[in-house]
């Protein structure tokens, strides 16, 4: 009789250890929104840094929900993050980026990035950097950030 019961247990642990696999691009992750929907993080990631104490971060946040949000911060143990825009080749730091219901807020090189400094020792590739996003309406989100090579494209999402 205990067979089964083992066989059962066996297959579930299978099927969250296969769920926690995924893409090789940053941790999904989600938070209760407004309106039948929620907040959703993919394709995190961080170039290795040149220097020793700065960095860039890219990430794509989906609005799933019926209401509009807010990102008005972001924080790490690796150092100091803030949001910054480009536009026209300007970069300028950011207080607050909307996130539109049914839409996406993406930080991608080029554009809209997070800007780590002062960093607290210099992320490597193979490593991971763990961000936690703060939004208006929405719970906080933690997404943990891999630490691609320095010329890394991502081939989906941004």
């Amino acid at each position: 009789m205990r067979r089964p019961t083992l066989a059962v247990g066996v297959l579930a642990g299978a099927a969250l250890l296969l769920a926690g696999c995924g893409s090789d691009s940053g941790s999904a992750s989600r938070s209760g929104g407004g309106g039948g929907g929620g907040i959703t993080v993919s394709g995190a990631y961080m170039p290795q840094p040149v220097s020793d104490d700065m960095a860039a971060g890219y990430l794509t946040i989906t609005n799933d929900s019926d209401t509009k949000d807010e990102l008005t911060s972001v924080t790490s143990s690796a150092g100091e993050v803030t949001m910054h825009e480009t536009v026209g080749g300007a970069m300028r730091e950011l207080t607050e980026f909307p996130v539109p219901a049914h839409g996406q807020l993406v930080f991608k090189s080029g554009g809209n990035h997070l800007m780590f400094d002062k960093l607290k020792r210099k992320p490597k590739q193979g490593q991971s950097i763990s961000v936690e996003l703060h939004f208006a309406s929405s719970e906080p989100v933690v997404v943990k950030m891999p630490v691609k090579s320095a010329t890394y494209v991502p081939q989906t999402g941004h």
